[in-house]
């Protein structure tokens, strides 16, 4: 089978990509964080890069790179998946690579840009709703050391408008009756079924990801067999909650903001139940890891799912689902 995987440069995307690639499973590294990607945008003068690299890193090649050097198949394509020719080129390039075929899409691209609701602007929200097509054409959103997001690349249209585009690109490669199982997982997060403090936006965002889980389900299931689930991870060590102390992002009016769970850690002990009473309350006494979230997704797109369809997995080790 092929999957496409979003977001799979690195944490949960790219540690999914090796296990399905363990599987036998060829895997397409869809991020913005590829160097041809790079290259092709600062050619049109439209990347900022980093004033401490000079560069553009291309950690979806490395990660396709080191699948391939461990026996497995995987290819790198880099775009913006909110841009709806990058989506088109992604499924072309994903779909030839699988010759011809289509099996799995995994929609776990996503970051997350807190404040309380009081102080959320319109562009934080999913648009920037008070600047004019060439103003928000030519604002930039750096959040990670050189990778880079069109400044509409805000929650809402990341975690609902890119998924949407995804698969209704990847349509005709799902809606057959060839009798070949096909699947479709939507990432989501706790944060989208119980809200949480200070992510209005991103638990919106997440809660949307339901529904489309849900339509898709009943569109696409009856007629084709296509099954669509939503995972939903509570806390994950991943960059984003175990960020070295002074990472940050850069969001579109220039402003850091610390990256990391509780402003970031990088010794393991931190991670440790004592020393994190956000993660006390957790039944099984520590916070996941990427590789659990990665057999979770295995295990939503393999036949052990056959029957399942339309439903939220919540993968948080208990943690608000008792």
């Amino acid at each position: 089978q092929t999957a496409i995987i979003t977001g799979a440069a690195q944490g949960i995307g790219a540690e999914t990509a090796a296990i399905f690639a363990r599987e036998n499973c060829k895997v397409v590294i869809a991020d913005i964080d590829a160097g041809s990607y790079c290259s092709t945008v600062r050619q049109k003068k439209k990347m900022h890069v980093d004033a401490d690299t000079k560069t553009c890193t291309a950690k979806a090649e490395t990660t396709a790179q080191a699948i391939n050097a461990d026996g497995g198949a995987a290819i790198a394509v880099g775009g913006d998946i909110t841009n709806s020719e990058d989506v088109g080129t992604l499924v072309q390039k994903a779909a030839e690579f699988g010759g011809g075929k289509l099996h799995i899409i995994v929609n776990n691209a996503g970051y997350a840009w807190d404040d309380p609701i009081e102080k959320i602007q319109d562009k934080q929200w999913g648009e920037f709703i008070s600047l004019s097509s060439d103003e928000r054409s030519s604002q930039l959103v750096q959040y990670s050391t050189c990778q880079l997001i069109n400044g509409e690349d805000t929650i809402i249209a990341l975690h609902n408008t890119a998924p949407f585009q995804l698969v209704r690109a990847a349509a005709p490669y799902f809606m057959l009756r060839d009798g070949e199982p096909r699947s479709i997982v939507n990432v989501s997060s706790t944060s989208g079924i119980h809200g949480n403090a200070g992510q209005a936006s991103y638990a919106l965002a997440k809660a949307g990801l339901v529904g489309l889980t849900k339509t898709l389900a009943l569109e696409w299931g009856p007629e084709y067999g296509v099954r669509a689930n939503t995972v939903a991870f509570g806390a994950i060590k991943t960059r984003l909650t175990q960020a070295p102390a002074g990472e940050y992002v850069v969001r579109p009016d220039g402003t850091k903001h610390a990256v990391g769970f509780q402003g970031g850690y990088d010794e393991e002990e931190k991670w440790q139940v004592s020393r994190i009473p956000r993660v006390g309350d957790i039944p099984l006494g520590r916070v996941g890891t990427p590789t659990d979230a990665g057999r979770a997704i295995l295990a939503m797109v393999s036949p052990l799912f056959s029957y399942v369809t339309g439903q939220t997995i919540m993968v948080s080790g208990g943690k608000g689902g008792m």
